[in-house]
């Protein structure tokens, strides 16, 4: 299969903190998210990555084929582990404990890319996190940015910053250089007044068009999302829905939000029907499992959009 949407990152087995104290396990990192949420709306998608010769491997690659996400080029590696980390919950919202160091993915290197099948995609999404685990997985996303941008692929990029695997001088440097090489920049709020130094939304966006981004899509949590173009810029209202917990929200808001895109929808439609899919995955434990397929999604909009 060729993939519309190809995601290339670092996937991990995910240990999530029930209300008794126990351990639910599941499926994380954030492009695996995101592909798997771009394949519950519908679109056709593949995954690049490396994974441990383990059981955690093989059990990613038995959920990506039950999930219609294209692994035919994923690598396993017999010499390295699958990822894994934990979350726990408290007052102060989720929490991350990851033990990633020497990971599979971590090992990946730009000269195993499949060329070919980047070119023969509509867009390809990479994040932060990807480039930030090791210096070969950084240069691996550098080259495939590249590989797609010579074939007229257009190029996601969401910073989703994460201090504890690097420094933020060296994070501003290298999410800075690689904005200037996409099309579709996705930063959080957060992230974003962290990378920039600006804390007002309309210069984040500001900023990002300035290295290069033709879409903007700087999510704002539960106040939504701002959308900006050269052209125009829209505040797009989030859903209030009863939160049980929001790992992954914002990788579910990538997938549907480029699933949609690709499907032929504006950047502001794409919002708004994202950030509904990302108000929905928030309603139970886990990165994949609450997930919403496009049915659910298309429900809730015409039942909140109804009561308005």
């Amino acid at each position: 299969m060729q993939p519309d949407i190809i995601c290339l990152g670092e996937p991990m087995m995910e240990f999530n903190q029930q209300q008794d104290g126990r351990y639910l396990s599941g499926h994380g990192g954030d492009t695996s998210n995101t592909a798997i949420a771009a394949a519950r709306q519908g679109a056709k998608v593949g995954y690049l990555t490396r994974l441990g010769s383990d059981v955690f491997g093989d059990s990613f690659l038995d959920l990506w084929r039950a999930e219609a996400v294209d692994c035919a080029h994923v690598e396993q590696d017999h010499a390295a582990h699958t990822g894994i980390y934990f979350v726990t919950h408290g007052p102060d919202g989720h929490q991350f404990s990851y033990l990633r160091a020497g990971s599979a993915a971590s090992r990946m290197t730009p000269g195993a890319l499949p060329a070919d099948y980047i070119e023969g995609a509509k867009l390809l999404h990479v994040s932060g996190i990807s480039q930030a685990i090791s210096d070969s997985a950084a240069d691996t996303v550098f080259r495939a940015m590249e590989v797609a941008r010579e074939a007229g692929v257009r190029v996601s990029y969401d910073s989703n910053l994460r201090l504890r695997l690097w420094p933020l001088e060296r994070a501003r440097a290298v999410i800075h250089a690689a904005m200037t090489k996409c099309q579709i920049a996705l930063p959080g709020l957060d992230d974003a007044i962290h990378l920039t130094g600006h804390d007002d939304p309309d210069a984040i966006c500001d900023f990002y068009l300035g290295l290069g981004a033709e879409i903007v899509a700087l999510t704002l949590g539960a106040d939504g999302t701002l959308v900006a173009t050269k052209d125009e810029r829209r505040r797009v209202a989030g859903r209030r829905v009863e939160t049980v917990d929001a790992t992954a929200a914002g990788d579910m808001f990538d997938g549907a939000f480029l699933a949609e895109l690709v499907a032929g929808s504006d950047p502001f439609s794409a919002a708004r029907y994202a950030n509904a899919a990302a108000a929905l995955s928030t309603q139970g434990y886990g990165a994949v499992a609450p997930m919403p397929r496009r049915a659910a999604v298309e429900t809730f909009l015409a039942e909140t959009e109804a009561d308005a």
